[in-house]
């Protein structure tokens, strides 16, 4: 990070006139950074999200992930802290402060449990599904769709509640495509802002005159409920082993049989992994049908593991 906007080694910072204690760095990717903080007003951790800006583009897409967080209220999902844009000559810096949550993400846990020859067990899954749709159905509700759900983006709180985050690949969620240009441009929006093997079939191909709706998040929710039930996405290994992707989504899932899963669990991700997203549920019918799955979660607000 050696440029003049790096925050030194137990050096404070400043964030709307409060100052915040460097304590180490959490993870970096692409062109963001992200570090653990501790609030000298209150004692609290604080995960500090730093996004390189090189040019005015980079910078109203930060500014636009942060005023996607600030729609929201939602135990389901993660909260905007504070924003703020950092500028040192020709350097830029977008500084998102959020939540830290010490359980780290839903892979994390999915990876714990895999490392002891373990999965997560129905209920379990039911619960997150449950606090993941609520999420969901809040973002669509205002009429976005995530574009991006993946376990690495679903953090989990202190009692297990998952927590949707990185809202940086969130846009309308009805999308009208009319003709060839604005098709192959949404293509290659899609192939940098969702990840490739999370990423819904329609996105890879689409074509000159379709509607691209918020079913894209109910297929990578698809992906996200493969990789509860058996620990990994089910096309991670295709990515992995340098397949097509693109080719392997446009064929129905074949779902391993496993004792450990009820026929009605199987049933619903059956209907998320639908090719054609017209035949794809909705969020709200899959909240009805995962709360006659789980009835005791039906009052909760959030739901935890």
């Amino acid at each position: 990070m050696g440029h003049a906007l790096c925050i030194c080694s137990r050096g404070t910072i400043t964030i709307d006139h409060k100052r915040y204690l460097f304590i180490h760095k959490l993870g970096e990717g692409g062109f963001s950074f992200v570090d653990l903080v501790e609030g000298l007003h209150d004692g609290q951790f604080y995960a500090l999200k730093r996004i390189l800006c090189h040019e005015q583009q980079d910078r109203e897409e930060a500014q636009r992930e942060a005023d996607m967080h600030r729609l929201f209220h939602h135990p389901n999902i993660l909260r905007l802290v504070a924003y703020c844009l950092r500028e040192r000559g020709t350097k830029h810096e977008a500084w998102l402060l959020l939540p830290f949550f010490k359980r780290g993400t839903l892979w994390n846990e999915i990876e714990k449990l895999k490392d002891k020859g373990n999965f997560l067990t129905e209920e379990q899954i039911i619960r997150l599904l449950l606090g993941i749709c609520r999420g969901l159905e809040a973002i669509h509700a205002k009429g976005y769709a995530h574009r991006d759900l993946k376990p690495t983006n679903i953090l989990l709180g202190d009692e297990g509640q998952p927590v949707l985050m990185d809202l940086g690949s969130m846009n309308q969620a009805c999308i009208h495509v009319e003709g060839s240009r604005q098709a192959l441009a949404l293509q290659d929006w899609a192939a940098q802002r969702c990840t490739i093997s999370y990423r819904a079939p329609e996105l890879f191909s689409v074509q000159s005159h379709c509607v691209i709706d918020e079913r894209t998040d109910v297929w990578s929710l698809g992906c996200v409920l493969y990789a509860m039930m058996f620990g990994e996405g089910p096309y991670d290994m295709v990515f992995q082993k340098g397949d097509s992707v693109a080719l392997a989504v446009q064929n129905q899932l074949s779902i391993p049989q496993s004792p450990r899963h009820s026929s009605a669990l199987r049933q619903l991700l059956t209907s998320m992994m639908s090719v054609d997203p017209q035949q794809r549920p909705h969020i709200p019918l899959l909240l009805s049908q995962l709360e006659v799955l789980q009835p005791l979660a039906r009052d909760e607000h959030t739901t935890h593991i």
